[in-house]
């Protein structure tokens, strides 16, 4: 829950800079003057491009999130219980470990959106985020095609 609400939270400062940025453009683009325009033009691309990032993002979550309620309805999520540091980190070696079951998982069922969704939570707990990306936007894909 507190996920949602600092993704709400960004979501909102996202909206709030895209406003004020696209109505300094528009003050731009209605001056008259060339320097004004050619500014107001090329601050119209940010907004857009802003907007785009957020939506692309906020879906990719409602994504992962929907897969996550259909794991747990198949009783198929990962467990948590890999060990902890008195900080709260997952020992590298449990997670080692974890990692190396759900990779022979996906190895075994390469196109199962579930098993690619497994394997993104192992390279998350083993602190691979950019890979961690990588294997939850595949499991999207195959989960998109219906397999």
């Amino acid at each position: 829950m507190r996920a949602k609400v600092v993704a709400l939270v960004v979501v909102a400062l996202c909206l709030l800079y895209v406003v004020l940025l696209g109505q300094r453009a528009w003050l731009l683009l209605t001056s008259g003057e060339p320097v004004g325009l050619a500014l107001g033009a090329a601050l119209m691309v940010v907004p857009v491009l802003v907007g785009a990032a957020v939506l692309r993002e906020v879906r990719f979550g409602a994504q992962t999130e929907s897969m996550a309620r259909a794991l747990e309805a198949e009783d198929g999520l990962p467990v948590d219980d890999l060990p902890r540091s008195p900080g709260g980190r997952i020992e590298r070696a449990a997670a080692d470990e974890a990692f190396a079951r759900y990779q022979a998982e996906t190895d075994a069922a390469p196109d199962d959106w579930r098993s690619w969704f497994r394997l993104a939570c192992a390279y998350d707990a083993a602190g691979d985020r950019k890979r961690a990306r990588s294997a939850m936007l595949h499991a999207v894909s195959l989960r998109a095609d219906g397999r």
